[in-house]
Formats: structure tokens, sequence, C-alpha cells
């Protein structure tokens, strides 16, 4: 009897504390495929103001992109499952960028940008930027251990949702997520 009330108590806490976390258009029902491995937050999670270095040499900050749903995705030239998900972020990006939405890469450790262009030449991938960090600062600041890692933000710059791994971005069900995030009410 003691196990059976604490199987209910344990549900109904379940279910109260999902309430806050829903999800627009109930988001995980969108996630198949490689998609099942996108794991969103209760709440959103305060992203890093540490600063990573801009393609055109500045320096710049997560904040810098606000206003707007970002993939953020760590990347590295020597990351063999990079390269085979680069692909699939661009054509996320040719397919949805916009004003409400963009893919942005960063390369983590010590890439240097010719290696990177033609990283991006031998893959096909002409939309995306070609940011830095080559101390790792901002990957660490951001929890990145291992990549490839693709993060979700939010128009106010919090993280929302997270992905350790390669993943097909471009299929049906990364693209419907994204939809779904852009056509929630704010």
């Amino acid at each position: 009897m003691r196990q059976l009330m604490s199987a209910l108590l344990y549900t109904a806490l379940l279910g109260v504390a999902n309430l806050g976390a829903a999800q627009p258009a109930d988001i995980a029902d969108l996630r198949s495929g490689d998609m099942r491995k996108l794991v969103f937050h209760a709440a959103p999670v305060a992203a890093s103001d540490t600063p990573f270095t801009h393609e055109d040499g500045s320096e710049m900050v997560l904040a810098d992109l606000q206003g707007r749903y970002v993939v953020l995705n760590f990347w590295a030239t020597w990351c063999a499952p990079c390269r085979i998900e680069m692909p699939h972020l661009s054509a996320l990006q040719s397919n949805l960028g916009s004003d409400d939405f963009e893919v942005v890469t960063v390369a983590v450790g010590p890439n240097p940008l010719p290696a990177m262009q033609r990283f991006f030449d031998e893959i096909g991938v002409e939309n995306l930027p070609l940011h830095t960090d080559a101390r790792q600062r901002f990957a660490r600041s951001m929890g990145v251990l291992g990549l490839p890692v693709t993060l979700i933000l939010n128009p106010d710059g919090m993280e929302i949702a997270r992905m350790q791994g390669e993943a097909d971005w471009s299929s049906d069900s990364a693209i419907a997520i994204i939809r779904a995030l852009l056509d929630a009410p704010s």
C-alpha cells in the first residue's frame, strides 16, 4: 500500500511539474529519428556572456543574437560527426533562415580560418558563419563536453534545448520543431 501511495504521489507531482514545462505544439510529439536526442529544458537556462570570435575577427557574445531563435552548433574541423552534420545545418538555414531564425556555428579549439573554409568547401556549405572559440572558454562556459553539441536559444537568448552528437537538422522532424517554436505565441 505504501508503494502504491508513493507511486501515485510521484505520478501526480510529475504531472504538475510538467505543466510548467509545456512546449509549444507538443514538441515532444514532433521529435523522431535523430531529434529524439534533443532534450528540452523544464525552464529556459541562462546562456553565457563569455565572448567568442566573430568570423570578421571582432568579439561577440550571445546577446548579439537576441531577438530570434538560434540553433547554436559547436564543431571542429577534426570532428568526423561534424562533417556529416554540417550540411544538414546548412539546409536548415537555407530552409528556415529569416529575421526570426538563424543557424550559428562556432568552431571550438584551434581551427585556423583557412582550414575552416576548406572544411566548408569540401562539404558544400556556403551559408553558415565561421565564428571561433580558439581557447574554448565560451564552449566550456556553455557546458560543452565533446563535439558536436547543438543548442536552441529562444529570442531572449536563453537556452531551451540541447543535443549532444550529430543529427539530421534538415529532417522533417527538425523542421517541424523549429516551425512550432517560430509559430508559438510569444
